[in-house]
């Protein structure tokens, strides 16, 4: 009896063990990384600039302003997120908005959404996400033309029905056996515009240089 106790005793530490070493292994390695990806992201945030300004505009030599924010429920985490205000002549032109969709179907989306001074979307990239493969990563260029649906779109109100999914009633596709992904996405795009509407004068205001 004692020598099988021994042996259950044996066993049980060894595994503690091995789960203790497993555990230390996946924050060592996600220490190393983590600023890495977060580097990588921020590139890509910069290339994918021009992607949600019209053609014009994207083709000129502008200049850029930058304002940052925290808005939880807009800007959907409690992170700063960045805007930025591209400008011509001194003139606004467009803003660029770093935006999180916090509730896709495996995690949260990193988005950029452009919108042009008139209010209406200049465009939407993905640019960091875990959604399935085949199903959730319709929402990347490379995958579907289905985020190009928000370029020219406008919020007309805060309560307007259209920026939903068609399932939820509302104007946007979704994807088969994946509405999860694309009803994360709209939401965070309306978000971004209803902040857009009740801030634009502050941010135009505190906006400096990038």
């Amino acid at each position: 009896m004692t020598t099988k106790r021994q042996s259950v005793t044996k066993n049980a530490g060894m595994l503690a063990l091995f789960a203790f070493a497993c555990t230390l292994l996946v924050v060592i390695v996600n220490y190393f990384t983590e600023p890495r990806i977060e580097e990588q992201v921020q590139k890509q945030l910069l290339r994918s600039t021009n992607e949600v300004l019209s053609a014009s505009l994207a083709a000129s030599l502008y200049t850029q302003r930058c304002y940052q924010d925290i808005n939880q429920q807009y800007l959907g985490t409690d992170k700063p997120h960045s805007i930025r205000l591209i400008t011509m002549d001194d003139q606004t032109k467009a803003y660029v908005y770093q935006v999180t969709a916090p509730d896709g179907y495996s995690g949260a989306i990193r988005l950029l959404v452009g919108i042009n001074v008139n209010g209406t979307v200049s465009g939407v990239r993905v640019v960091q996400h875990n959604e399935t493969p085949g199903l959730g990563d319709k929402i990347e260029t490379r995958k579907s033309d289905w985020i190009y649906q928000f370029e020219q779109q406008q919020l007309l109100s805060e309560t307007d029905t259209r920026w939903a999914v068609k399932k939820d009633g509302g104007q946007y596709d979704a994807f088969t056996g994946a509405t999860i992904t694309p009803r994360a996405v709209v939401k965070a795009v309306k978000n971004v515009l209803v902040y857009h509407s009740r801030n634009q004068q502050k941010i135009e205001q505190l906006a400096e240089g990038c």
